[in-house]
């Protein structure tokens, strides 16, 4: 999954500093048509996702009447509630117990569950979504000590490397969906994608989904150009569609927004409400949250959403619980599934769209399969 650079000739980059964030606009010079490999994955992509067999087959009835705690990245975030309750449906189906420390993503709560998880001793402890293990070093060196491992979701990209005192990741293809997103914009204009892109530098992923998407804009030819506004997760509601509305005034000419994930999106959409550009520019995303799908079907200026599966996530993360519960070795990649929605397949999602709808359900047989339950 790591990025091929293919620029036929080094890019030509213009730097403007606006405002209260920093945007640089970029011209690649390359050949002008949409090259093949992205109008292919374009069209793989919005296919039903198929099951990738993780790793060997388990069984799963040896972790029968073993706990797991939960501690989730918050319990106020729709998107981790729903993993969680994937995650203690499978849970329950194969006999495992789970423990899921209520907490509003504060690290100082989640350092807390780590405790509480400690004394409670557990079979296996998991941080779902986002407690940033780098943080929790003392509280990770307490349950190593004590013999609980540690499995850590939804927060790695796939690439990246174990951090310490870890036992296992579930990572996540951020890197390819926000390659999806730059690839969408290239294929839709024909070569010719002028693109806001809106990002937050302080999310650890966010280095790695921006380099995917330069690299992808590097072989679309001298028609694409990006501009890059950083606003900061705090200041999404204020500042997204301010800074949005002034990147789309100074530059009249682009076509799309590209803000990281669906959170971004409906400050985005009044951004280009405000600046009088609706019907001129359209939004493609990350995520597939059902508000941002019904934008799409209403024909709105979302075009375009790279959706996750929440349940069959909640499947992968159950698939790596098990393997350190029955003390199989952990693998590298779940390959939790992504989809391009568009206008073309959205109604695949439901009407209006649900979480985990669109993506067929074969991964559950699979699944089941892979543990020993059928």
């Amino acid at each position: 999954m790591r990025h091929v650079w293919r620029a036929h000739a080094m890019p030509r980059v213009t730097v403007v500093l606006s405002g209260a964030a920093a945007s640089a606009v970029v011209a690649v010079v390359a050949t002008a048509a949409v090259p093949s490999d992205i109008a292919n994955r374009v069209k793989t992509y919005k296919a039903i996702p198929q099951f990738v067999q993780p790793g060997p087959p388990i069984d799963a009835s040896k972790a029968r009447g073993k706990t797991i705690f939960i501690i989730p990245e918050s319990s106020s975030i729709p998107f981790i509630n729903t993993i969680d309750q994937s995650i203690q449906k499978v849970a329950k189906l194969v006999g495992v117990k789970t423990v899921v420390y209520t907490n509003q993503a504060q690290p100082s709560q989640w350092a807390a569950g780590m405790n509480q998880a400690v004394a409670q001793k557990p079979d296996l402890i998991m941080l779902q979504g986002a407690p940033d293990p780098r943080v929790l070093q003392p509280q990770l060196i307490a349950a190593k000590k004590a013999g609980i491992p540690v499995l850590v979701t939804h927060f790695f990209e796939e690439s990246d490397p174990m951090p310490p005192n870890v036992s296992a990741l579930v990572r996540v293809q951020f890197n390819q969906a926000a390659r999806l997103e730059a690839d969408y914009t290239i294929a839709d204009t024909g070569g010719k994608a002028n693109v806001v892109i809106v990002t937050s530098n302080e999310v650890p992923i966010a280095k790695g989904m921006l380099n995917a998407m330069k690299q992808e804009f590097a072989k679309c030819g001298s028609g694409c150009k990006y501009t890059i506004v950083n606003v900061p997760i705090p200041d999404w509601a204020t500042k997204i569609q301010t800074e949005v509305q002034s990147a789309l005034v100074k530059n009249p000419a682009a076509n799309y927004v590209i803000p990281f994930v669906d959170g971004m999106s409906q400050f985005a959409l009044a951004g280009i409400t405000a600046a009088g550009k609706t019907g001129k520019v359209k939004i493609a995303t990350f995520n597939g949250t059902p508000f941002a799908l019904k934008l799409i079907q209403d024909g709105n200026v979302l075009a375009m959403d790279v959706g996750e599966n929440l349940d069959w996530l909640g499947w992968a993360d159950m698939d790596q619980a098990l393997r350190l519960l029955v003390g199989a070795k952990p693998v590298q990649s779940e390959h939790t599934p992504l989809r391009v929605f568009d206008k073309s397949n959205v109604h695949q999602a439901g009407t209006p769209p649900k979480d985990s709808t669109g993506y067929g359900n074969a991964y559950v047989a699979a699944y089941k399969k892979l543990w020993g339950l059928t």
